[in-house]
């Protein structure tokens, strides 16, 4: 363990040695590979987070939180860049002079028993169907290829970037009628996933952050949350496997669930027909409107953090 947390501590050092961060957009080029994503700037404020809408209790009470600066994927993460950490033989392929030892030893996902897109395809598509482990397991690989920490939002972080300073139902507002113009939901999707990036951003340029699909963070979900959580950049680590936040809605998603304040939970049923036993930590075969956005702070942990993050172990099934 010692060498392992020694050696992400070389690479993160030499990172930021030679490439210290200047916080502007930037692309993220998946080195070897044509693969690119861009992220986009999320400053540091406050923000009234959750409603006192009593609707949805869930987001009650509104309550002003701060939170520090990160970057976040203008996009959701798409098949191109999901499936070089799937498959490793279509990594090595993909790659321009093969596979680093020290990456090619991460573990990975079993591959799917069946088509994980469900038939909707996956040029320009979000990644679909993965555990929060999963996900959490690409930001290693990620991390591994590129030197960078990246990782899932919190909660917290992901409504702040999704209403981009607007204290509105919707970033655009209270109308739903334009909702159309933002995201693909349950009344314009075809019940399909579709190419990330073809409706228009929020005002900080992240794209589908409504809609298209639901998007994991990293907190445990509790509905009574909001009354006891911190002020400064919350968080509610998970020790049980259900239920994990998700937010956004998805391409399934009614117009009356989706709002930067909607949150929504993962459920064992999304695992109802996985044959596995004990069941797969990989993935929800009966969740293919569920993806991930990566968020990267502009200040990242220590080594010691980082190693932590990525190496906890999966939580066991039931």
């Amino acid at each position: 363990m010692k060498k392992c947390i020694l050696l992400i501590g070389i690479v993160l050092m030499s990172f930021q040695l030679n490439e210290a961060p200047l916080f502007d957009a930037y692309t993220q080029k998946i080195p070897g590979t044509p693969v690119t994503f861009d992220m986009t700037p999320i400053p540091a404020g406050s923000f009234v987070m959750g409603s006192d809408d009593p609707d949805f209790p869930d987001q009650n009470p509104a309550h002003e939180v701060n939170i520090d600066a990160f970057w976040m994927g203008t996009h959701e993460v798409t098949w191109e860049a999901f499936e070089l950490f799937l498959d490793k033989i279509y990594e090595g392929n993909m790659t321009e002079g093969g596979v680093e030892e020290r990456v090619d030893g991460l573990t990975r996902p079993s591959l799917p028993y069946l088509d994980m897109t469900f038939g909707m395809g996956k040029e320009g598509k979000p990644a679909v169907g993965m555990t929060q482990y999963g996900a959490i397991q690409y930001c290693h690989w990620l991390y591994l290829k590129t030197g960078i920490f990246y990782r899932l939002p919190t909660e917290a972080e992901w409504e702040y970037a999704a209403r981009a300073g607007s204290k509105d139902r919707f970033f655009f507002g209270n109308d739903p009628s334009l909702l159309p113009e933002y995201a693909w939901f349950a009344g314009n999707s075809g019940e399909s996933t579709h190419p990330v990036g073809t409706k228009k951003p929020n005002p900080w340029g992240l794209f589908d952050i409504y809609g298209n699909v639901m998007e994991w963070t990293i907190d445990l979900y509790e509905a009574d949350f909001y009354s006891r959580s911190d002020k400064d950049n919350p968080y509610n680590p998970a020790d049980k496997l259900y239920p994990h936040a998700v937010r956004g809605g998805s391409f399934k998603s009614k117009v009356e669930v989706i709002g930067s304040a909607n949150r929504a939970v993962s459920d064992p049923y999304w695992k109802r027909i996985d044959p596995q036993i004990p069941k797969s930590q990989w993935w929800f075969p009966e969740a293919p409107f569920i993806g991930m956005r990566l968020v990267r702070p502009l200040n990242p942990p220590s080594p010691e953090e980082i190693h932590a993050y990525y190496t906890q172990e999966p939580i066991a099934d039931y």
